[in-house]
C-alpha cells in the first residue's frame, strides 16, 4: 500500500480483516494524509478527527498491517501475485518504539521553523509530532532544519533520540500493489490576478483557512485575519481558483471545492460570536453529491450569499484597513468592486509528483493522474497494480474511501483467499464482587470542548464523586499517548469501570470499547458522556453553563457506570455465502468479485435477464461499446460456478442474522448466507410537464440514447435539438441532484455533433455538474459550438408546442428578467433518477434504513460508505444514489470487500446489550412481538423468547412492555433511575 491517507487507511483495513498482510508506506512522518488538516467535513459537519483518529488506532494496532513511515518505494519489480517491492526507510532521528511521544525533546529545542501542518500559519521546533493524534505516536527530526546541538538527545529520557540513525532500504515480497498517493493543491503564485504571495495574509488558501478556523489549529478557532488580528466580518470564497482554467492547462474541475467552500462558510456562520457577511463567488455550484443540494439550500437558507461570477482581480484596498477588494462581473452585467476583510481561494487538486508511476510504466492522462479503466474503478494499465484516492482523479472522502475498499476487493480477487491467523485474546479479568472504582477521563479535543467548557473543573468535580478511584484531562482522548495513558491507569489504580467524556459515542465507543478489552476488562464496563454535541457545540455563547451541564453528565455517566456489569458476547458460526440483490452492472460486479475471492454467491434478479440499467445504455464517453461490456459481463458471471443465478424472482422472507441468514425466494428456495449486498437500482423519473407523454418530439434523454442506437430518430430532419436539464429535479419536490444527467447529456451531445455536424444543439442548464474529469468533454461541447443557455426558475423553462412549425422553449435566462426562447424539433429531458421500486420492501425485509429521498442510509456517509448500520448488509450502485456507469462499478467491488471481510471469518461475535425477558412477569400481551421493527420476540408457551443472537439492542419493546417484564442488558431501568438521581444532586 503506498500512500497513508484515508484511501490507505481503509485498503489496508479492508485487506487485514480479510487475512492479508498489508505494509503501509506512507513517505511523510504519520499517516492520515490530508484529513486530519481539515476542521469539520461536509455535509454533516462532523468533526474529521473524531471521525478519523478511530480509523488511525485501527491501523496502527491491527496485527495484519505493518506501517512504515517516512518510506520511499523505490521500485516495484515481478509480476501480478509476486512482486518484490523495494523500499527506502529515512531516518527519523527518533526510534519510534521508545519514544513515548512525551515532547519534552520538543520544549527544550532551541529551533522554530514553520508548521507545515497548519500551513506555516504558526510555528513549531525540529523535532516535532506532525499533530497530536498522529500514529506512530513519536517525534521526528527536521533534517533540513535541525543544527545538530544534542540538546533534544540529552533531554530524552527514553534515550529514543537517535541523531546517527543512518536511511535503510528493505525488500518486501507481496502479491499486489495499491497506489494511494493522494494530490496536491495547485500553487496559488501561479494565479497572478489574485496576488497570492503579495496580499497574504489577506488571500489565504482554502487549506489554510481550514486550519485558521479549526479548533486544532493556531487560532484554536477563531475569526480573525492573520494579519492583523482583526476580528472577521465579512468575507469572500473564490471557486475554480486553478480549475477549469485553460491559462494554466487546468481542464478540468476539483469536485470537492465548492462543497467546502459551503462548509467552511457554515462553520463560520454557526461558530461566529457576531454577525457576518459571507459571499461565495462561483460559476457552477457542483452540488452533485448525495446530500449535497440539500446542504447547499440550507447553506442559502442561513444567509450566505452565492454569487454567480468570476472574479478578475484581488488588490490591496488602498485605505489603510488591510482589506480586500474584489472585481468581478454582477449578474446585470456591471463591474462592481467590493471590499472584504479576507477572501478565501479555493484551490483545485493537481496530480502528485509522484516518479514510482514512470518507474511502474503506468498510463497517465494528461493531467498526470492514474485514470483508472473504463468498467473497472481501480484497474491500472500494470497487472496486479491498482489505484485508489485522488491520485485516480478529483473525488471527496466517501469516493475516496470507496474506491480504497474497491482497490482492496479487487486486489484479494486476484490474491485468491487468505488464511486468518488466530487473533490474540486478552484474558478478561472478573470484577464481580468487587466495588466499583472508576476512571473518569475528560477529553481538551483540542479547543472543540475545552474553549467553551471548563474541562479542569469538570475532572476535579468527578474526582470527588462516589467510586471515583482516577480522574484527569487529556487533550486528545482517542490519541495514541492518551489511550496508552488509559491502559496504564487502568492498571495502577485497578480500575473496573471506565467513563470517558468526550465526543461522540457513535464514532467513539468501539473504540474505547476495544481499550477495556486489551487492558483485561469486559468492554460494556464503559460509558460515555457526549459533552461535546450537548455541551460545547450546543451552548458556545454560555461556556457556565456548558460546564455546569458537562458536569452533570458526567455525574450521570458515573452513576450508571457503577451500576454496569459484564455482558457476554455470543459467538455465531459464518455461513461463507454471498447474497447480492439485483442483477444489474453493480450487482453482477459485486457477485463476480465475491466469487473470484472463493465464496459462493447466489445472485437473485426480479426480471428474467441480467443486466438492469445497463441495458438502456449504449454509448461510454470515450466510445467504448456498453452493450459489449455488459454481454461481457453477463457471460462471465453466468459462466462462473462459485455464482447462482436465480432470475425471475423476488425476495420473500428474510430471518437470521449477520453470518447466518435465511432467505426465502419467491420460487420457494431457501438461501442460508453469510452477507447481504443489495445492488437493486434505481429508476427514471418520468413525469408530468415540459408536454412529455403528450408530444411525441419530447423524450428523455435515456429514451433519446436508446432511439440513436437503434436508429429510430429522423435526425436528419431535425435542425435544432433541445437539452433540458435538471427537468423536474432540485427543486421543492425532488431536492436532489441525480449527478448523472449532465454528464450523459455530454456524452450524447458529444456523439451527435460527430455524427451529424449540422445539427443545432442547445443545453438550457441551471449548473452544469460536469465534475472531475467530465469539465473537459464540456469544455469540448462548447468548442464544437453547442449553445448553453443558463436558466433560474427551478421548475425549469416553459415548452409550448407550435404544432407542425415545431416547439419553443422558454426560460429566464441568467440575467434577472430577460427571457430566451428558442425553437426545437426536438426536446430532450434530463428527468433524472428516483429510487428503486423495491426499496421500501427490502428496508422492511432486512430492517434497513432509507433516506428522505428513499434511497438506501449508509451507516456513515464518510467512512462507511458502503456499509448498513445493519452488521452484515452492504448497499452499491444506485440503490445507494443516481451516480454512472464506472461509479457504480466501482461501489460495488467496495461493497464485496466489505462483505468479504465478514465472510473471511469463521465466527463472530455478536452484541451483548440485548433484551432479556423475565417469564415470571410476562402476560404474552403482544405488545413487544407487534412493535419489534425486527420481528424477533415470539410467542412460546405463553411467554414473550427473544433470541439474543437476532436481537438489534434497540430497546423498543423494554421501553414499551406495560408490566416491566423486558429489560435491555446495559440500559436496566436501575441504571436510568442512578442516572436522574446523579443529574438531580
Amino acid at each position: 500500500m503506498v500512500g497513508g491517507g484515508v484511501a490507505g487507511i481503509q485498503a489496508s483495513l479492508d485487506l487485514a480483516e480479510m487475512g492479508y498482510h498489508v505494509y503501509l508506506a506512507e513517505e511523510s512522518p504519520a499517516i492520515g494524509g490530508t484529513m486530519p488538516m481539515l476542521g469539520r467535513t461536509f455535509p454533516t459537519n462532523d468533526c474529521s478527527m473524531c471521525i478519523l483518529s478511530p480509523k488511525l488506532v485501527e491501523c496502527g494496532r491491527h496485527p495484519g498491517i505493518t506501517v512504515f513511515t517516512c518510506a520511499d518505494v523505490l521500485d516495484v519489480q515481478g509480476e501480478p501475485g509476486d512482486f518484490q517491492v523495494r523500499v527506502k526507510l529515512r531516518s527519523r532521528g527518533v526510534d519510534d518504539a521508545l519514544c513515548k511521544g512525551c515532547g519534552d525533546c520538543a520544549v527544550e529545542c532551541p529551533v522554530h521553523v514553520d508548521d507545515r501542518f497548519n500551513q506555516e500559519l504558526n510555528g513549531r521546533r525540529a523535532i516535532y509530532k506532525p499533530y497530536p493524534q498522529a500514529f506512530p505516536n513519536s517525534y521526528t527530526v527536521d533534517r533540513e532544519n535541525c543544527i545538530n546541538c544534542q540538546t533534544c538527545v540529552e533531554t530524552c529520557g527514553a534515550g529514543a533520540v537517535t541523531l546517527e540513525a543512518v536511511d535503510e532500504e528493505v525488500e518486501l515480497p507481496v502479491g499486489a500493489v495499491i497506489l494511494s498517493p493522494g494530490a496536491r493543491l495547485i500553487d496559488p503564485a501561479r494565479l497572478e490576478s489574485y496576488r497570492y504571495a503579495q496580499l497574504y495574509p489577506g488571500v489565504l488558501t482554502a487549506l489554510e483557512f481550514e486550519r485558521l478556523i479549526s479548533s486544532t489549529g493556531p487560532y484554536q478557532g477563531r475569526l480573525i485575519r492573520p494579519s492583523d488580528e482583526k476580528e472577521i466580518r465579512k468575507m469572500a470564497w473564490i471557486q475554480c481558483a486553478g480549475s477549469r482554467d485553460d491559462s494554466l492547462n487546468r481542464n478540468l474541475c476539483s469536485a470537492v471545492c465548492c462543497m467546502y467552500a459551503i462548509k467552511q462558510a457554515m462553520v463560520v456562520m454557526e461558530s461566529s460570536s457576531h454577525p457576518v457577511e459571507l459571499t461565495v463567488f462561483y460559476q457552477d455550484m457542483r452540488a452533485y453529491g448525495k446530500g449535497f443540494e440539500r446542504y447547499y439550500r440550507r447553506a442559502r437558507d442561513m444567509g450566505i450569499r452565492f454569487v454567480r461570477s468570476r472574479p478578475s482581480e484581488i488588490k490591496q484596498a488602498g485605505d489603510g484597513s488591510n482589506d480586500m477588494r474584489v472585481r468581478y462581473l454582477n449578474g446585470n452585467g456591471t463591474v462592481v468592486q467590493e471590499q472584504f476583510d479576507l477572501v478565501v481561494l479555493s484551490l483545485g487538486l493537481q496530480a502528485p509528483p509522484f516518479p514510482l508511476a514512470r518507474r511502474l510504466g503506468l498510463a497517465l492522462n494528461d493531467l498526470g493522474f492514474c485514470e483508472p479503466g473504463f468498467y473497472s474503478g481501480v484497474e491500472t494499465s500494470r497487472g496486479g497494480v491498482f489505484v485508489a484516492g485522488t491520485f485516480a482523479g478529483p473525488r471527496d472522502i466517501p469516493d475516496t474511501v470507496t474506491q480504497a475498499s474497491a482497490a482492496a476487493g479487487a486486489a484479494a480477487a486476484l490474491l485468491g483467499p487468505a488464511s486468518r491467523t488466530g487473533e490474540e485474546v486478552v484474558e478478561e479479568r472478573d470484577v464481580r464482587g468487587e466495588e466499583p472504582r472508576i476512571g473518569v477521563f475528560v477529553c481538551r479535543c483540542g479547543g472543540n470542548i475545552s474553549r467553551v467548557v471548563d474541562v479542569g473543573r469538570v475532572a476535579k468535580g468527578a474526582g470527588g464523586l462516589p467510586h471515583v478511584i482516577h480522574s484527569t484531562v487529556f487533550s486528545y482522548s482517542c490519541a495514541q499517548d492518551s489511550l496508552a495513558a488509559m491502559e496504564k491507569a487502568i492498571a495502577a489504580y485497578r480500575l473496573n469501570r471506565v467513563v470517558v467524556a468526550a465526543c461522540s459515542p457513535r464514532t467513539h465507543r468501539p473504540l474505547f470499547q476495544n481499550l477495556l478489552q486489551r487492558s483485561g476488562l469486559n468492554r460494556y464496563l464503559f460509558e460515555m458522556a457526549n459533552i461535546r454535541e450537548h455541551c460545547s457545540w450546543a451552548h458556545m455563547a454560555e461556556p457556565e453553563r456548558a460546564t455546569a451541564k458537562s458536569m452533570d453528565l458526567v455525574r450521570m455517566a458515573v452513576e450508571k457506570a457503577a451500576r454496569l456489569e459484564p455482558l457476554t458476547e455470543i459467538e455465531v458460526r459464518v455461513e461463507p455465502a454471498a447474497l447480492v440483490v439485483g442483477g444489474g452492472i453493480a450487482g453482477m460486479t459485486c457477485a463476480l468479485d465475491l466469487a473470484q475471492q472463493g465464496f459462493p454467491v447466489h445472485l437473485v434478479e426480479k426480471a428474467e435477464s441480467l443486466g438492469g440499467n445497463g441495458r438502456r445504455l449504449y454509448y461510454g464517453l470515450k466510445g467504448e461499446d456498453v452493450r459489449d461490456l455488459l454481454e461481457d459481463l453477463v457471460n462471465r458471471v453466468t459462466a462462473h460456478p462459485g455464482i447462482t443465478v436465480h432470475r425471475g424472482c423476488r425476495i420473500e422472507e428474510v430471518d437470521g442474522c449477520v453470518g447466518n441468514f435465511h432467505t426465502r425466494l419467491s420460487t420457494g428456495v431457501v438461501v442460508k448466507h453469510g452477507v447481504v449486498v443489495l445492488a437493486t437500482g434505481a429508476g427514471e423519473n418520468k413525469q408530468e410537464g415540459f408536454l412529455y407523454g403528450r408530444d411525441h418530439r419530447v423524450l428523455t434523454i435515456m429514451e433519446l440514447e436508446e432511439k440513436m442506437a437503434c436508429g429510430d430518430l429522423p435526425l436528419d430532419r431535425v435542425r435544432n435539438l433541445v437539452f433540458i436539464q435538471c427537468a423536474g429535479t432540485r427543486n421543492d419536490r425532488s431536492p436532489y441532484c441525480s449527478r448523472v444527467c449532465c454528464g450523459t447529456a455530454i456524452r450524447l451531445i458529444l456523439r451527435l455533433v460527430n455524427e451529424h455536424p449540422r445539427l443545432n444543439i442547445f443545453v438550457f442548464y441551471r449548473d452544469m455538474m460536469t465534475y472531475g474529469f467530465l469539465e473537459q468533454y464540456y469544455r469540448e461541447a462548447r468548442d464544437r459550438g453547442v449553445v448553453f443557455i443558463r436558466y433560474d426558475d427551478p421548475d425549469g423553462p416553459v415548452v409550448e408546442s407550435m404544432d407542425e412549425q415545431g416547439l419553443v422553449v422558454t426560460a429566464t435566462g441568467g440575467v434577472p428578467g430577460t427571457k430566451v426562447s428558442v425553437r426545437a424539433d426536438l426536446v430532450a429531458l434530463a428527468t433524472g433518477i428516483i429510487p428503486g421500486e423495491d426499496n421500501h420492501t427490502l428496508s422492511r425485509l432486512f430492517k434497513v434504513p432509507l433516506n428522505e429521498d428513499g434511497f438506501f442510509l449508509e451507516a456513515h456517509l464518510k467512512l462507511r460508505p458502503v456499509d448498513f448500520s445493519a452488521a452484515g448488509v452492504f448497499v452499491c450502485g444506485m440503490a445507494h444514489g443516481p451516480k454512472n456507469v464506472e461509479e457504480s462499478v466501482t461501489q460495488a467491488r467496495a461493497a464485496a470487500a466489505r462483505a468479504a471481510t465478514v465472510l473471511s471469518r469463521k465466527k463472530l461475535r455478536s452484541g451483548a446489550a440485548v433484551a432479556r425477558v423475565d417469564p415470571e412477569k410476562c402476560a404474552a400481551c403482544l405488545t413487544c412481538v407487534r412493535l419489534c421493527a425486527f420481528s424477533v420476540p415470539k410467542i412460546v408457551d405463553h411467554v414473550a423468547v427473544i433470541e439474543p443472537v437476532l436481537c438489534r439492542g434497540c430497546g423498543v419493546c423494554a421501553g414499551e412492555c406495560p408490566n416491566k417484564a423486558i429489560q435491555l442488558l446495559g440500559y436496566r431501568d436501575e441504571f436510568f433511575t442512578g442516572m436522574v438521581k446523579g443529574g438531580l444532586l
